[in-house]
């Protein structure tokens, strides 16, 4: 039952590659310190102004997670990359030559990010930050967003939605509904508290599966599951749903 729930990845960490504060190696130690069998390192994607990474250093991180699995062979180490939405049409600032890098991909609506083009900054951003000022906007950036996620899902090989509806308003049972369908799981955040309980709940229905990760900007959070776990034991969520959770 979920009162023993043991989680055994953390598939959303952050270093100093982008905002985290502590290095690979540091996040590493300390999941191996706490019991985790798989840790994902997974900074901002290469749009984001202020903490995106540079597309050089896909290759050097990816020399130095190789050389520290090597080092810790009893956990085992992902790169990866938490993607931003960039445009309506669903782009994400991750080009095609730089995917060969990567072991598990990650996406999320995020705020100071460079868009795709003029029209994305004004739809995707613009009316979004509009919406929250404006009630009539609402209903249409709702619309908008989902799309826009969903037409990601489609188009690339996401493995999960990171924090859904934190950033933006969604329509969780069309995003569920979608994310079933290609095989995406959705993120019940531990940072965030997104998903919530009510979002779980409607995503449940459609049968998705879910992940519960912590978001950890610094290495003593890596695997703090405590508040996504909350979560999803108040939604009615089961091992088996969620798809780095002990069976």
């Amino acid at each position: 039952m979920i009162r023993q729930m043991r989680i055994f990845a953390d598939y959303h960490t952050h270093t100093v590659y982008s905002h985290g504060k502590g290095t690979i190696e540091d996040n590493v130690k300390r999941a191996i310190e706490i019991g985790l069998e798989v840790i994902a390192i997974t900074d901002h994607g290469p749009a984001h102004v202020f903490y995106g990474l540079r597309k050089r250093d896909f290759k050097k991180m990816r020399e130095e997670i190789d050389k520290i699995n090597e080092k810790y062979p009893q956990i085992k180490v992902l790169m990866g990359v938490e993607a931003n939405l960039i445009s309506l049409e669903g782009d994400i600032d991750v080009p095609d030559e730089l995917m060969k890098y990567l072991d598990i991909l990650l996406m999320g609506y995020h705020e100071g990010v460079m868009p795709k083009d003029f029209r994305s900054t004004l739809q995707l951003f613009g009316k979004n930050m509009a919406s929250k000022y404006f009630i009539s906007l609402r209903e249409e950036m709702r619309e908008k967003n989902t799309q826009a996620m969903i037409n990601a899902i489609k188009k690339y090989k996401i493995d999960i939605i990171t924090h859904p509806g934190a950033k933006v308003d969604i329509d969780t049972q069309k995003l569920a509904k979608a994310a079933k369908e290609k095989g995406t799981a959705l993120e019940i955040n531990s940072s965030h508290g997104y998903m919530t309980v009510e979002y779980v709940k409607i995503a449940k229905k459609e049968g998705c599966k879910f992940v519960i990760n912590s978001d950890a900007h610094t290495p003593h959070k890596v695997g703090d599951f405590k508040r996504g776990i909350e979560i999803a034991k108040e939604a009615g969520l089961t091992e088996e749903d969620i798809i780095n959770a002990k069976r």
